[in-house]
């Protein structure tokens, strides 16, 4: 399989249905749907929903009944950048090359902008029922993204980030950060085919990789905010040390993060079928060599 092949369809046929999506909001001027679909138009890799898809197709389930899991997380995942730029967080400028949405839309109406994205993911979990799932798999499935996105995951993790600033962290409390702020979220993207369909057990494998690759692709996005190139990432780099954060290289030096990213890519592909892995690996693999 050209996994580079798949990928590129993924990410079009995710955009399509973003575009669709957004398109029946009939946003206008000066209204919330305005600021909603400025920052969900921004582009970006569409990594998190391709993780979806790809767990999806792991499973023999077709893309088209996954397709409202995959634009959910992708909206969950937008408003946890438009909440992570506010001043009152890290106050970022620039987000995929273009001024963050507090910069365009005050400060107030990106609030509103990411909470209404955050709750109109959940309406589209809700609506998986509509493609044939069990009831009882669709519950499980939205409760996993809500623990990924709540004082469980994605929350907690921006709490103990802040708190962590100017600190001296241990591996285990950085770690422990980046858990909860990425990597929850990678478990959930991989674990809600397996939910939908009630496979427990592969539940268990895929959000084990989900866990893994998140921790990698956070030390890859540290590494990248020391040594990156701020025009392919589309944000400023350096920041992480204006800010005082812990990162991994700060606290293992280059040479030490790349030595324990090397040790999660090895762990995240341990319980997969190598038959039928190709494409999640290519993602890994993807992830972990992106420059941007």
């Amino acid at each position: 399989m050209d996994v580079q092949a798949w990928m590129t369809q993924a990410r079009e046929q995710v955009e399509q249905w973003i575009q669709e999506s957004v398109g029946s909001w009939r946003a206008e001027p000066v209204s919330v749907e305005e600021a909603m679909a400025y920052s969900i138009n921004a582009g970006g890799k569409r990594l998190r929903p391709q993780l979806v898809l790809a767990a999806a197709d792991y499973l023999g389930i077709e893309q088209e009944r996954i397709q409202n899991a995959a634009l959910a997380v992708e909206y969950l995942h937008t408003y946890s950048l438009i909440h992570d730029d506010l001043p009152a967080m890290d106050d970022d400028d620039v987000r995929r090359g273009r001024p963050t949405s507090h910069k365009v839309f005050g400060e107030a109406m990106a609030i509103l902008a990411g909470d209404a994205l955050l709750t109109e993911a959940f309406v589209l979990m809700t609506r998986l029922g509509e493609a044939g799932f069990a009831p009882s798999g669709v519950v499980r499935a939205t409760g996993q993204l809500a623990r990924a996105a709540g004082r469980q995951g994605l929350v907690r993790g921006q709490v103990q980030d802040l708190a962590g600033e100017h600190q001296e962290l241990s591996l285990e409390a950085l770690s422990e950060i980046h858990r909860n702020k990425t990597a929850v979220l990678f478990e959930a993207c991989l674990s809600i085919p397996a939910l939908l369909v009630e496979d427990p057990h592969q539940a268990q494998v895929l959000s084990s990789f989900g866990r893994h690759f998140g921790l990698a692709f956070q030390m890859v996005d540290d590494i990248l905010n020391v040594v990156g190139d701020a025009r392919q990432l589309g944000k400023a780099t350096g920041t992480d040390a204006g800010l005082g954060k812990a990162t991994y290289p700060r606290l293992l030096g280059m040479d030490g993060a790349r030595a324990l990213l090397g040790e999660h890519v090895r762990d995240a592909k341990h319980g997969l079928d190598p038959k039928k892995a190709e494409v999640l690996e290519g993602l890994l693999t993807f992830a972990v060599e992106r420059t941007w």
